[in-house]
């Protein structure tokens, strides 16, 4: 049998308005401070992927209290720190998720395995190990850094932390444990990652430092400080916002609005991009929810230009680069993303992924060890021709991408492995579905 998947169209223009699932980075972070706050911390809007669902149920293991309420609406009870575990903790296809959770539960006497599908178990922690080794932590893992892991955390002292090289994740990682480190801790960016951790601990009540220094980037934080539950509203996730707005841009006389975006400066690079491609975006009702920014963002159906993407954006849409990608191949002429290398270790290497899969489709590409070229075809001789079945080896944002990619095609897109986008945009299909694209599910065929 070959398995089902999911197919993308053709169809009319799409048209609506929509409001984006709760940002995955900020839900992830908000169940994770509220267990290690005192008192009960109440989340609006939180994303109830598989990915932030993991979490939720990891925070429980750890001996917080925590509650769905409704729809987005969760009540973690903290109780100021982590207790050990009962059983091994499964973070499924959770990469953000594992590696703030080992940050957090280093600062506590405790010990406590981590486990995850087959995807997390083939992704390295060995970044995050690195600095909490210093701080005092100590582990056993499979070779190379690879879950399954067991940690064993408390005693922990001050750590200066230079990163190697840009990730936010590892910066919270060591954030989190720092709260109990003697003397708490210092991390050193070489360039700006997403600064939700930084905001939300003040949200929390603690005082965090940050300055800067040439290109250098210095948090502060120091240890001791006791967190206090509060209220948190999370916002539009413009990593998923980004498949409705990019296929209005690529499909004919498409308009969609996403209401309630974030708009964290250091998560826009995507649209400073599309700006610089020649997209049609008006952004309206800035306003502020919770310490971060957040507007509504309106897209309509633009003829694009490639431009060439610096590798200093990378940080700011690590995450949208597979979608950029699709937008890439409606443009006139070539679209070079610099600077990369990252997509190599996420759920998949989605330069590969994305490579072969533009390729399937007709579209030209190039592709580097940290870099990809996409050679656009609009107004060319060799339009986006689709007519592929992409494997996705279960990323997520890969499926979302190729199935977008679908609905401007000449012919029809297929993906394998859809389940797997309710990781992080649970109700893809029926939210594309009511802005008028044709997306279904294919019936499983005898090989």
């Amino acid at each position: 049998m070959t398995a089902a998947g999911l197919t993308a169209r053709r169809a009319g223009p799409l048209t609506g308005v929509v409001r984006a699932p709760g940002d995955k980075s900020i839900s992830h972070r908000a169940l994770i401070l509220g267990a290690l706050a005192h008192g009960v911390t109440d989340i609006e809007g939180l994303l109830e992927g598989d990915d932030v669902r993991r979490t939720a149920a990891a925070m429980g293991a750890f001996g917080a209290g925590v509650e769905r309420l409704g729809e987005g609406r969760w009540r973690v009870e903290g109780r100021g720190g982590l207790a050990e575990p009962a059983d091994i903790i499964d973070c499924g296809n959770a990469g953000t998720g594992v590696r703030l959770i080992m940050g957090a539960a280093a600062g506590f006497a405790l010990t406590a395995s981590f486990t995850g599908d087959a995807s997390l178990r083939g992704r390295p922690m060995n970044r995050v190990l690195k600095p909490l080794g210093q701080m005092g932590a100590t582990w056993i893992c499979r070779d190379g850094g690879r879950l399954p892991l067991t940690l064993r955390g408390g005693g922990l002292k001050h750590i200066a932390y230079r990163l190697p090289e840009p990730s936010a994740q590892v910066k919270s990682a060591v954030l989190l444990a720092g709260l109990q480190a003697e003397g708490g801790c210092e991390v050193i960016e070489p360039e700006a990652t997403r600064d939700h951790t930084e905001r939300m601990l003040r949200a929390f009540g603690a005082v965090v430092e940050v300055s800067e220094a040439g290109t250098d980037r210095r948090i502060v934080l120091a240890g001791g400080q006791t967190l206090a539950g509060c209220a948190i509203r999370v916002p539009g996730d413009p990593s998923s916002a980004a498949f409705p707005l990019v296929a209005a841009l690529i499909t004919p006389g498409s308009e969609v609005t996403v209401k309630g975006m974030l708009l964290n400066p250091l998560r826009i690079g995507l649209l400073d991009t599309l700006g610089e491609m020649g997209a049609d975006l008006a952004v309206t009702n800035v306003r502020d929810e919770g310490g971060e920014t957040v507007a509504d963002v309106t897209a309509r159906y633009s003829q694009l230009t490639g431009v060439e993407v610096p590798p200093e954006r990378a940080p700011a849409m690590i995450d949208e680069y597979p979608i950029l990608a699709v937008a890439a191949a409606f443009a006139e002429g070539p679209t070079r993303m610099l600077g990369i290398g990252e997509m190599r270790v996420k759920e998949s290497d989605r330069i590969a992924l994305m490579a072969h899969g533009l390729a399937a489709c007709g579209v030209g590409v190039e592709e580097e060890a940290d870099a990809l070229t996409v050679i656009g075809g609009q107004r060319g001789n060799h339009p986006v021709a689709g007519g592929a079945r992409v494997t996705t080896h279960g990323d997520h944002r890969i499926a979302m991408a190729h199935l977008v990619m679908g609905l401007a095609a000449e012919a029809p897109v297929c993906v394998d492995q859809p389940g797997m986008i309710a990781t992080s945009f649970p109700g893809f299909v029926e939210l594309m579905r009511g802005l008028g694209a044709e997306i279904a599910h294919d019936q499983p065929a005898a090989a």
